[in-house]
């Protein structure tokens, strides 16, 4: 009864001040009170369960607004105390197939080493790979083929912004970085490269790193990482830098597994990729022929090198399996159908032999 009073006292009001000249939309007693019981009708109907607080005293308002301001401070100079990096989180994307480094770029988490492969047998197995939904390739100036990678992405048909190409200079370069650079540029001829590894550890290795990081900002290079860098010479060379690396490829398989090492380089917000997943040369057959490997292949419907793969993918590790056979490029990109669980996860990790099959 006291809200209808209210109410019909506010309306009289008004009938009264319009007979007095007064126009609508003026700031009047009456308004107000129309308007403040039209709003706790419309709370009330909606049948909000929250009440709006009563206003705090300015002391605590200025409180609280000085600790917002405080904590918003410390969250932004947490990020520029930290690594370079644009991107803290480097987990997969198993729907997209990528991972977003930390420079911000995309790339794909599976894709075709080319080591070993040269002349037509390189452009046909990158044509094939990029036939089968691959889009990332793995080339550097010891392979001898890089003018073969850029002739296959060229005549693909492919957009170039789809494909992802990662080069390396070798340590014989690092004394004239810069001539390197343009002399990958010339032989890949695809407009930019999308990632530069220096290949391994080696003198003036810095100073080469430093020349690529001028070449990120001449727009040349998008990204750039390493290659059989491992915890000591990380510690060693990231301080040196000023663009963390956004990978560090190493060799990565079922006996060689750097279960130390990885977590360690992820934990810098960098992608770690392998090389010789499936064992390497004169290794492979070994591996693929493992009695656990087999087994775990034949429950899920699919090959040996599928599970190694998916095996890699599962702990973080970008693949880049190397074939000039068109089937078994093609099945080395058929991971995405199935997922190891975390007991055939363990009984792989125990496969691990510290057993490296190269000298990097």
């Amino acid at each position: 009864m006291k809200r209808l009073y209210n109410f019909m006292l506010a309306v009289l009001l008004i009938v009264m001040l319009s007979a007095c000249g007064i126009q609508p939309g003026t700031d009047s007693s009456a308004d107000k009170v129309s308007e403040q019981y039209v709003q706790t009708e419309s709370a009330e109907t909606t049948g909000q369960a929250e009440q709006k607080p009563s206003a705090a005293p300015e002391s605590i308002q200025a409180e609280t607004h000085t600790e917002n301001n405080v904590a918003n401070g410390e969250e932004q100079q947490q990020k520029q105390d930290g690594d370079n990096s644009m991107a803290g989180d480097i987990s997969f994307n198993f729907e997209t197939k990528t991972v977003v480094l930390n420079s911000g770029f995309e790339m794909p988490i599976y894709g075709i080493g080319t080591y070993s492969l040269t002349g037509d047998t390189c452009v046909e197995s990158v044509t094939a790979a990029l036939n089968s939904g691959v889009r990332l390739i793995d080339t550097a100036y010891m392979y001898h083929n890089e003018e073969s990678v850029g002739e296959a992405v060229r005549n693909s048909g492919v957009p170039r912004e789809e494909i992802f190409v990662i080069t390396k200079l070798y340590p014989n370069q690092f004394s004239d970085p810069e001539t390197a650079i343009e002399e990958a540029l010339d032989k890949l001829d695809v407009e930019y490269i999308d990632m530069m590894l220096l290949h391994h550890p080696g003198a003036g290795d810095v100073e080469a790193y430093l020349a690529m990081e001028k070449a990120v900002a001449d727009g040349k290079i998008r990204s750039l990482g390493l290659s059989n860098w491992y915890v000591e010479e990380l510690e060693e060379f990231l301080p040196q830098v000023n663009i963390t690396p956004a990978l560090v490829q190493n060799e990565i398989h079922p006996y060689y597994q750097e279960n130390d090492v990885i977590p360690y380089i992820q934990s810098l917000g960098i992608v770690v990729q392998g090389w010789y997943p499936l064992g390497g040369r004169g290794y492979t057959a070994e591996l693929l022929g493992n009695q656990v490997i087999s087994e775990i292949a034949q429950a899920h419907g699919k090959s040996s090198a599928q599970v190694i793969l998916r095996w890699n993918l599962q702990k973080g590790v970008v693949v880049i399996p190397g074939s000039s056979n068109p089937e078994h490029i093609q099945e080395n990109t058929e991971l995405f159908d199935f997922e190891l669980t975390g007991e055939e996860m363990e009984r792989i990790n125990a496969l691990d032999r510290n057993e490296k099959h190269d000298w990097y």
